[in-house]
């Protein structure tokens, strides 16, 4: 198997996931995948059948973007992965022409993974608080969340941060390289959550690179494969201009 692109970090194959990726016979930290959903009538819009599948046998954690209606169109697909969370891309415009509907400025991530979970990396980002709290010590005597249980008496001291939330609001790609580009700053925070420093990523459906890219800058490897030969030269550049010469 020749790469079409090939630095110390990355790697971008040019053809079928379905056909490169048993080739490939990999084992990767996490699958970033950004299928295409199936909601229009563009040519490249057609689900490959069976691919969550054979993702299944590179990794046992993966983020897939789509709808909900994709999900559940393709829910048999998905019979070999378990659901962790669903994330919310809240985008700055809307997509879509459809006038009897509200319009739609979202997108969904959604993590699965395979197995254990204690064995699954994960690891929430967490951001600065919305608020600036006088008192940082908080004291709870027996505090009580009748659906997650119950938390016994204790004291903590707030550093300021919280838990990234699951709703993230960041701009879409304008002008992008790929019709169904993702910002490159949500994918970094998807990449942090589930696969460690130095870890491998797979993305097997590339477009524009985004993915890899996003990898790239985490600290992370990563391997992608996009069908499309224009995306992998328009990938392949990007890709290149990233890559900082030798000293």
């Amino acid at each position: 198997m020749t790469p079409y692109h090939e630095d110390a970090q990355v790697a971008l194959y040019h053809g079928d996931m379905r056909e490169i990726l048993p080739a490939l016979n990999l084992q990767a930290d996490l699958v970033v995948a950004d299928p295409p959903y199936t909601e229009t009538s563009l040519a490249w819009d057609r689900w490959p059948d069976g691919w969550p599948a054979l993702a299944a046998t590179a990794a046992s954690s993966m983020w897939c973007f789509g709808s909900m209606r994709m999900f559940l169109q393709q829910r048999d697909d998905f019979a070999d992965w378990k659901l962790s969370q669903d994330l919310v891309w809240e985008k700055h415009n809307g997509s879509g022409f459809a006038r009897d509907r509200f319009r739609r400025v979202h997108e969904t991530a959604t993590h699965w993974y395979r197995g254990n979970w204690a064995s699954i990396h994960h690891q929430t980002p967490r951001v600065p608080a919305q608020f600036d709290a006088k008192d940082r010590t908080v004291s709870a005597s027996a505090a009580r969340v009748p659906h997650t249980g119950a938390i016994g008496a204790h004291r903590y001291e707030d550093d300021g941060l919280r838990l990234a939330r699951s709703v993230q609001r960041l701009q879409s790609v304008r002008g992008g390289l790929h019709p169904t580009e993702k910002p490159v700053l949500l994918l970094s925070k998807l990449i942090a959550y589930a696969c460690p420093p130095g870890g491998l990523v797979l993305d097997p459906f590339a477009g524009s690179g985004s993915t890899l890219d996003a990898a790239r800058q985490s600290g992370r490897r990563a391997i992608g494969i996009e069908a499309d030969e224009k995306y992998c030269e328009a990938a392949a550049r990007r890709l290149s201009a990233l890559t900082l010469p030798a000293a």
